[in-house]
């Protein structure tokens, strides 16, 4: 099948550091290119992939100090996808909604991975606009404030299987990895650590955007001997990082649509203790692969039997659910039967056409 990628210019695919999106696109894609496809992707020029690479700037966004409008590149990537949008037998974007007017007007098989969250009100008349459009959710849970859009599936992010290694023995400590922002709760897992009385490393970047936040709430709350702050961290770090921990923390204070860093832990073998917000349940076996809790009082209470929970069976969830081969063949089945819809469509259509032209001689 010929598919064509089509990636956020924020960072590169991979990322370099932070960036759900850009990797779920890169393991996606590298998966399919594994599978026998014929993929093309569209990014950065600073991309890596086996797939043929449509560089549509020199670099990431993200490391562009000169960059004032992000918009209008992702435009420009839009012209050069359409410019050869015939060559593919589908294309899968993953640019939230940018493409939709131009989607609407070109006889293309085409599907969008909605990756963001979904409840913010300005969404609602610009998703009703274009409620035709074909759109994947990663989670149930992420589509309930737009359950009338037209869902073709619902596809969980996977990993390369041997991305991150299985790590036996349980750490000393507790991990927070992401970005410090007061929906990622970062502010909880410290006080659940100081509640257990175990260690907390936060490996976690700062956006601009949340810089007050963490002056004014975290950064009084990092003068603790449990509490090491140790900054934004590397893909090549993370297994180590994670794989060495007791437990991972995600008192997320949000609806999260999925929560890579979940299933990063489950490859290392590492349960996740996180509350029941948003995909939490549908991603975390209560029980096998961490302990889905409330509140602070019951996140560290689950620490203390964390120890009980095997951490073979934590990376055994993650072979049979998460893998990234799974996630491409779901995709794979998704597009098939996107074109098999399309095909059928257009019997129908030409069906009609001969019975009218009959009907009018």
């Amino acid at each position: 099948m010929r598919i064509a990628q089509v990636a956020p210019l924020y960072e590169s695919v991979p990322p370099k550091l932070y960036g759900g999106t850009e990797r779920v696109v890169s393991y996606l894609t590298e998966e399919l290119v594994q599978q026998g496809h014929e993929v093309t992707l569209f990014a950065s020029g600073d991309s890596v992939t086996r797939a043929r690479l449509v560089p549509l700037r020199p670099e990431a966004i993200r490391l562009d100090k000169s960059c004032v409008d992000q918009l209008a590149h992702h435009i420009l990537m839009l012209e050069r996808v359409f410019q050869e949008a015939e060559q593919f037998d589908v294309v899968h974007f993953h640019v939230d909604y940018l493409h939709f007017p131009f989607s609407r007007r070109h006889d293309n098989a085409n599907v969008t991975t909605l990756h963001g969250r979904l409840d913010i009100p300005d969404l609602v008349p610009l998703y009703r606009e274009y409620s035709e459009m074909p759109v994947v959710s990663i989670s149930d849970s992420q589509r309930k404030p737009l359950p009338w859009l037209n869902w073709q599936g619902t596809v969980y992010h996977g990993l390369p299987s041997r991305l991150y290694h299985f790590h036996p023995e349980p750490g000393k400590y507790l991990a927070f990895l992401g970005r410090i922002s007061p929906e990622k709760g970062v502010d909880a897992a410290i006080e659940i650590a100081k509640r257990a009385g175990v260690e907390l490393r936060i490996a976690a970047k700062v956006d601009r955007a949340d810089v007050e936040y963490f002056e004014e709430k975290i950064r009084p709350l990092l003068d603790h001997p449990l509490i090491q702050l140790v900054g934004e961290i590397a893909d090549r770090e993370k297994d180590e990082f994670l794989g060495n921990a007791l437990a991972l923390l995600t008192p997320i204070n949000w609806e999260e649509p999925f929560g890579l860093v979940m299933i990063e832990a489950m490859a290392c073998g590492t349960p996740v203790i996180a509350y029941a917000r948003g995909s939490v349940p549908e991603i975390v076996d209560d029980g096998v692969s961490g302990y889905i809790v409330q509140d602070v009082a019951t996140a560290a209470q689950a620490i203390k039997t964390v120890p009980r929970l095997s951490r073979r069976r934590c990376r055994q969830t993650f072979d049979l659910r998460f893998a990234a081969c799974r996630m491409a063949k779901d995709y794979v089945a998704l597009y098939e039967r996107l074109l098999d819809d399309r095909m059928e469509a257009a019997k129908l259509s030409a069906g009609r056409l001969i019975w009218e032209t009959t009907s009018s001689a």
